[in-house]
């Protein structure tokens, strides 16, 4: 670095140097030598600062120096200590263990005395042992083998008499507690459940404004109300009953659909045939998609997720099927809830038996296969749509239709008998009414040709819907009788059933 400031200051000099020569051969002799002065003693000034420059920083260099060996001598002046310490630490501890091993050693000497004086005891005492023996052996007349084995025998009998007493004592006493257990169970789940009662009925009241409203829905010659009751298959019944219009249909569906068709026509002001068929098929849309809505709000309020969303429909569809006079949506919501007490009660899942205990009447609202049982039914639904085995026994096995393989099996069954048998719950007539009914329509839908067929006024009349193109006036009139015929041999019912077959033209074209 001192070397480098010296390098400075001859740069400079020559620069000054140089510049003197310029200024000799421009200016004048004495101006030159007037500022080749000026420039020798600039030199001289700059090169005595760069000097001192170069000192002062060698100076600081040489104290950075001085400072940094200084800390390196005290640090290995400190480690110097420690080590000496630790020295003398571990010679301490080294004389520690030597004055323990040597207890060790005289402990170990006394303990060798001590075995040593054991053992001559322990010869004594078998000495000893086998003399009385042999004492004992002469007075009871039998060996010391022969007596052992009598006494493990004696022992053994004892034991078996003993084991036996405590296993039929604690078998007597699970069958009581399990008895007063499952007892306790069903107790609780159903004093923890709300009920409701079945209220099903096969009329709904439509209310209107005035009888003109009643006029325009019947239409001329009454043809907007055969419309409509050929679109919904819903006997529209129009008395004397004021400002209201009843709807009468055994099947819920169809009540529905022909309730809200009605209110949108009544709403909308045109009231015709083509109108109404138009509202009919939008108004079956909208209830397609309120029954999914039903069955996703149901799955959301029992906690169940993941479900396949066939089987979120099956289960909106409950909504509009009563079993034996009970809704069986209600009915299933109140089996997955016992489902659910009981397991939580046993230490079961209670998800899993809640979601068994709301899919095991699937089989009621399916289409698919109606010979088959709806328990099998609705076991092969859960199979299809992947869900858990135990769930698809517990929904096929509820009727003990097929053997019970899930722990959750019988707990559906229960619940499903709690929740049907409760005072209130179901009305046999109702179901056996709709049975009825919905077999004189599918007997009337079997015949080749029929597009519809609805049971109106309570089964005593069936209306057959056939194509026009497909069946003739003459073999409509045949299909009546035939109907009849079916009925009347095939059936049994109360008073008469009135088979009217409707056949109708159509003819449509389209002005562009």
């Amino acid at each position: 670095m001192f070397l480098y400031y010296i390098l400075a200051a001859v740069a400079g000099a020559a620069l000054a140097l140089a510049i003197y020569i310029l200024v000799s051969r421009s200016a004048s002799k004495g101006r030159a030598d007037a500022i080749i002065e000026k420039a020798k003693l600039e030199a001289e000034s700059i090169k005595q600062q760069k000097i001192l420059q170069a000192k002062e920083k060698f100076l600081q260099l040489k104290g950075e120096h001085e400072n940094f060996v200084n800390n390196k001598n005290n640090e290995l002046r400190d480690r110097e200590n420690n080590i000496k310490s630790r020295e003398g630490q571990l010679k301490q501890q080294q004389g520690e263990l030597d004055r323990r091993q040597h207890d060790l050693d005289s402990q170990k000497g006394q303990v060798n005395a001590l075995k040593t004086k054991l053992d001559a005891k322990l010869e004594e005492c078998e000495r000893v042992t086998a003399q009385v023996n042999k004492e004992l052996e002469n007075i009871a007349g039998m060996s010391a083998e022969d007596a052992r084995k009598m006494l493990v025998e004696n022992m053994k009998a004892e034991a078996r008499s003993e084991a036996q007493a405590f296993i039929n004592d604690t078998m007597d006493e699970a069958r009581l507690n399990a008895a007063k257990e499952a007892k306790r169970i069903v107790i609780n789940t159903i004093q923890r459940t709300a009920t409701e009662t079945a209220i099903e009925n096969a009329v709904t009241t439509f209310p209107i404004e005035n009888d003109e409203v009643k006029g325009r829905i019947i239409g001329r010659e009454g043809r907007n109300i055969r419309a409509l009751e050929a679109a919904t298959g819903v006997e529209i019944v129009v008395d004397d009953t004021p400002d209201a219009i009843l709807l009468s249909a055994f099947d819920p569906v169809r009540r529905e659909v022909a309730r809200l068709a009605l209110h949108q026509l009544v709403i909308d002001g045109r009231i015709h045939p083509a109108r109404i068929e138009e509202v009919v098929t939008k108004v079956s849309k909208q209830l397609e998609d309120e029954i999914l809505e039903t069955g996703k709000r149901t799955c959301i309020d029992m906690g169940i997720h993941g479900l396949n969303l066939e089987l979120v429909k099956l289960i909106g569809r409950m909504k509009y099927r009563s079993s034996y006079g009970q809704n069986l949506l209600q009915h299933s919501r109140e089996v997955a809830n016992i489902c659910a007490i009981m397991a939580a009660e046993l230490n079961l899942n209670p998800k899993i038996a809640r979601r068994a205990g709301l899919l095991h009447d699937i089989g009621k609202v399916s289409d698919l296969d109606p010979e088959l049982p709806h328990a099998l039914l609705g076991a092969k639904l859960a199979e299809q749509y992947k869900e858990r085995p135990e769930i698809c026994n517990a929904v096929g096995a509820h009727h003990e239709e097929m053997e019970m393989t899930s722990i959750y099996s019988p707990l559906v069954l229960v619940a499903d008998a709690i929740s049907g048998a409760r005072p209130g719950a179901r009305r046999e007539v109702i179901e056996s009414y709709i049975k009825r009914l919905r077999g004189m329509e599918d007997l009337a839908a079997s015949y080749p040709g029929v597009t519809k067929s609805y049971a109106i006024q309570a089964g005593r009349e069936l209306r057959v819907i056939v194509g026009a193109e497909e069946v003739s006036d003459d073999q409509a009139a045949r299909l009546s009788t035939d109907i009849a015929q079916r009925i009347q041999d095939e059936m049994t019912y109360p008073g008469q059933v009135k088979i009217t077959v409707i056949r109708e033209t159509r003819s449509v074209a389209i002005a562009k």
